[in-house]
């Protein structure tokens, strides 16, 4: 005790200027340890880039009125068709925002890989990318209530001549169980769930699978389209994507089953439990409505329009090429269009089916979008005749828009890609084109290629391009198949 009180006494009365330097010492002492623990937390983690924002939950939603949903540009999670927002998860979070009094923006994913982060760091309130439900995924984001379950499926191209194939002969030409896929190269996404389960499947067939894992900035809808088109032979997909797909490539076929039914959900950060109690509180009721039962049909269980086989041609006697003709007359004799022209889009469209209610809520024989229709006084009971005219005077008005393509036959062209995708995608293409040295007023060899690079994310980010990404390879092949039948119908009916 007396030596104490003699090292007090130094200290504080003896050595003022001791004094001071031991207090900053321990000071400084005390503020290293106070900082280095935090800074090392820091670099454990790259979800907290953005303190301020981490906080965001329902609260501050309802004060800035917007709810900011990132999702990806994809059928399960958001697309635009002729001009309407779509997507099975956009429908759901756009009623959701409405429930809770909001306006829904959308933030559209550029990198899978930065989801998560970008999410932890404030840019979206909720992430809907078609997302699996996994344990190292849960340790980094609070997920909803499931909004569905799907597989993991194999997607891989049909036969070149499957549509001749009895169904036990085109079985025997695809992959039909999993044990054969030891040996096979297969692409997906690095950080997806279909890479770790790849990783089990060559576990348990005991072989190897060639894993080609691709960067987040590669969507796995591209990697679908590399399939259709022959630059990949296998990718894998969940089911409810892939079967959606199978509606813009008929040559992929998606059957195998790879895996137990996951859950799919709705991502949201940790430091929002109120936002999402609210969520799962709506989706537990929504789910068991009508209108979402209505909304999953439409995505997953509608059929694509059949084309029997393309048989068209046997059932055609007289010299006609359909029951409608002498409407599809009177059409040309008005829009100045040739009728067979007309004819063939139509068939494109819906196989002449007067009544048919298809993807997207398009209906009519010429396949009117719902708030497109009535402009052309079209409605969903039209009588046949109605609909064929009403189609005819938007092919005339949207001819009339591309009165810069000085070839007639051309601009045909570009009318009815325009017919197909919107003309803001047809635009972008034009840009790209002249961009990458091609004819922007020509579509053969020229702006078709364009179109079809528009599913491409190095093309859709560039800065020329207004609308984003497009199903390019389905509005080529659309112009492509619509003019072959139409020579073909040119050669045989006057």
């Amino acid at each position: 005790m007396k030596i104490l009180k003699q090292v007090i006494n130094f200290l504080f009365f003896k050595n003022l200027v001791k004094t001071i330097i031991v207090s900053v010492v321990i000071s400084c002492i005390i503020a290293l340890l106070l900082i280095i623990p935090r800074s090392n937390n820091s670099n454990k983690s790259n979800y907290s880039v953005n303190i301020s924002n981490t906080d965001r939950d329902l609260k501050e939603i309802l004060k800035d009125g917007k709810l900011t949903v990132m999702v990806e540009n994809s059928s399960a999670s958001f697309f635009v068709y002729r001009g309407k927002k779509m997507g099975f998860e956009y429908e759901l979070l756009r009623e959701f925002a409405n429930e809770i009094g909001v306006e829904l923006e959308i933030k559209i994913i550029d990198d899978l890989d930065q989801v998560i982060d970008n999410l932890n760091s404030g840019e979206g309130d909720i992430l809907a990318c078609n997302y699996t439900i996994t344990k190292e995924r849960a340790k980094s984001i609070d997920f909803s209530i499931p909004i569905l379950r799907t597989n993991q499926v194999l997607v891989q191209r049909k036969p070149d001549d499957w549509k001749n194939l009895k169904p036990k002969e085109y079985l025997t030409q695809i992959i039909n169980d999993a044990s054969n896929l030891a040996g096979k190269k297969i692409h997906v996404w690095k950080n997806s769930s279909f890479n770790q389960r790849l990783h089990h499947l060559q576990e348990e067939i005991g072989d190897t699978i060639y894993i080609e894992q691709q960067g987040g900035n590669v969507a796995v809808e591209e990697l679908i389209e590399m399939v259709s088109e022959g630059l990949i032979d296998y990718t894998v997909a969940d089911a409810n994507l892939a079967k959606i797909n199978t509606r813009f490539y008929d040559n992929i076929d998606v059957h195998l089953n790879l895996s137990i039914k996951q859950k799919i959900a709705f991502g949201l950060r940790k430091s929002s439990p109120i936002l999402k109690a609210r969520l799962d509180q709506w989706l537990e009721k929504y789910k068991h409505r009508p209108a979402f039962k209505y909304i999953k049909h439409k995505y997953f269980n509608l059929r694509p329009i059949s084309s029997g086989a393309d048989k068209l041609f046997s059932s055609l006697k007289g010299g006609q090429i359909s029951i409608f003709d002498k409407y599809f007359k009177i059409a040309g004799e008005r829009s100045g269009w040739d009728w067979k022209l007309i004819a063939s889009l139509c068939y494109q469209e819906s196989r002449f089916n007067p009544d048919i209610i298809s993807f997207g809520g398009a209906y009519s024989m010429m396949q009117f979008m719902p708030e497109i229709g009535p402009l052309y006084g079209v409605y969903v009971d039209s009588p046949p005749e109605v609909q064929i005219l009403g189609g005819a005077k938007k092919l005339k008005k949207d001819f009339d828009s591309w009165s810069e393509i000085p070839d007639i036959v051309q601009r045909q062209k570009f009318t009815i890609a325009t017919y197909n995708s919107g003309k803001s995608h047809i635009l972008d293409a034009r840009k790209l084109a002249e961009k990458y040295g091609l004819d922007p007023n020509v579509w053969d060899d020229n702006v078709e290629k364009m179109i079809v690079n528009l599913s491409k994310r190095e093309y859709y980010k560039d800065p020329v391009v207004k609308s984003g990404v497009a199903k390019g390879l389905i509005t080529y092949k659309y112009v492509k198949e619509i003019f072959s039948r139409y020579d073909m119908w040119c050669s045989l009916y006057k």
